[in-house]
């Protein structure tokens, strides 16, 4: 069964934060975090829709100039969200430059910068460009507890860790996973187009099966009939993405109901435990912690990432380490 979302670290684990979310089949991307983004080629850059940052240390949100520059002369909008105080961290970024050339005949490309407190986003804010990246205050979406980003096939949910200052840690779900047998298809003479995706849909919200679905040049088809002969049901995808929290009983609880039972976790391990005091000083997890966390929430695999500089090239001990916390029994 094809996946909706390719996710991948954007650098090497001991390398900037980041996580590509390569949607397969909807040209479009999104990241979590945006540290170097050197990696990424400008189409790859150019197909992101969203950026969720985490905090805004440089190493996560550094990789924001290189984006805006590819975005700016591009009609396709950006929504960029982060903890308390980004949407007045984002009015500063865009405030640092001169936007004199910019006005009404400019490309229209719209930037959201929005808010998350821990529970719900709190505050939104467009920037134009066609209004030289005026700030214009919008409505906070209805989105339920947690939630930061609903679509038909996935939603996107956060939660605020301790990291010194708050830390958002994010959470991929897709609500579930309908494949389309292509060999059905052709068998079936069915054609590729638009009403796939309104099946789909039509799945999603659980209609029933003597639902007609129109497909162009055919007479309308059972949903019932689609259900049984043309589409694969199974469980969406699940992944969480946990970067810079302190190893704090609350953390754990939260990074633990993010994660539950996820397919994957990319968590950080920036140090051994031998260093604990480092990790605590700095408030950042160990690897053993990492791995600790990872077997608890019971996630099929973990992603070790965030390794510090002081390890150099010699990281193998700290995706040791996570490995041995995580199938300890």
């Amino acid at each position: 069964m094809s996946l909706l979302v390719q996710p991948r670290l954007v650098n090497v684990p001991s390398g900037d934060p980041g996580l590509y979310l390569d949607f397969q089949f909807g040209q479009r991307a999104m990241l979590f975090d945006l540290g170097d983004s050197a990696p990424l080629s400008p189409r790859e850059l150019i197909r992101v829709s969203h950026a969720f940052i985490s905090h805004a240390h440089m190493d996560h949100i550094a990789g924001f100039e290189r984006l805006l520059r590819l975005r700016l002369h591009r009609p396709r909008p950006l929504v960029l969200l982060g903890p308390p105080g980004f949407v007045d961290l984002m009015q500063s970024r865009l405030g640092g430059y001169s936007w004199n050339l910019l006005d009404q005949t400019s490309v229209d490309f719209r930037l959201t910068a929005q808010a998350f407190d821990g529970a719900q986003i709190v505050e939104v804010a467009e920037f134009a460009a066609r209004e030289r990246f005026t700030r214009r205050d919008l409505a906070v979406p209805d989105l339920p507890r947690g939630g930061v980003c609903s679509e038909a096939e996935f939603e996107i949910s956060a939660a605020a860790l301790d990291h010194g200052i708050p830390s958002l840690a994010f959470a991929f779900r897709q609500r579930q996973r309908f494949n389309v047998w292509r060999s059905a298809l052709d068998t079936l003479g069915l054609p590729v187009g638009p009403w796939i995706d309104e099946a789909k849909q039509a799945l999603r919200d659980e209609l029933p099966d003597d639902h007609m679905i129109a497909v162009p040049g055919m007479e309308p088809v059972p949903l019932g009939f689609l259900r049984a002969q043309v589409f694969e049901t199974g469980p969406g995808q699940y992944f969480a993405y946990v970067s810079d929290a302190a190893d704090t009983s609350a953390n754990r609880a939260r990074i633990i109901g993010l994660a539950r039972g996820a397919d994957q976790l990319y968590i950080e391990a920036p140090f051994l435990h031998a260093d604990k005091a480092i990790a605590e000083a700095t408030c950042h997890l160990t690897a053993r912690a990492a791995g600790e966390i990872a077997r608890i929430a019971g996630v099929r695999r973990v992603t070790p990432f965030h390794y510090s500089a002081r390890y150099g090239d010699d990281v193998a001990e700290l995706a040791k380490e996570v490995n041995a916390a995580f199938i300890d029994n």
